[in-house]
């Protein structure tokens, strides 16, 4: 028992390091989906919409209306999965208390 207790203790330091490290990680990305995401977010909106242009650009041609229609339909799904991923990311800082060095402020809450 005594040497488990040992071996125990030797490697604690190391479980700190990996906590640290899965901090720093989640970090990096929160930095990385608050970067990405207004640019992703942009994109699947302008292909939704150009899905959109080009259905109305049809007219009676069902073969293209068809494309259009997958176009929207495909930027409506990139919609849901970059928000969804957004969402998930923010779950896990919060349930983690990551704070990834940003500030969040209202327009009625002052500025420290």
């Amino acid at each position: 028992m005594k040497k488990l207790i040992a071996i125990s203790l030797t490697f604690a330091p190391l479980l700190v390091a990996a906590a640290a490290t899965l901090e720093s990680i989640l970090q990096q990305i929160s930095h990385l989906v608050s970067l990405l995401v207004p640019l992703l977010i942009t994109l699947a909106v302008v292909y939704f919409i150009w899905g959109v242009i080009k259905y109305i650009a049809a007219g009676g041609d069902e073969e293209k209306r068809k494309e259009a229609r997958s176009m929207m339909i495909y930027g409506i799904i990139g919609l849901f999965v970059i928000v969804a991923m957004w969402g998930l990311v923010e779950v896990l800082i919060s349930t983690f208390g990551i704070n990834a060095g940003q500030t969040y402020t209202t327009p009625w809450t002052p500025i420290k």
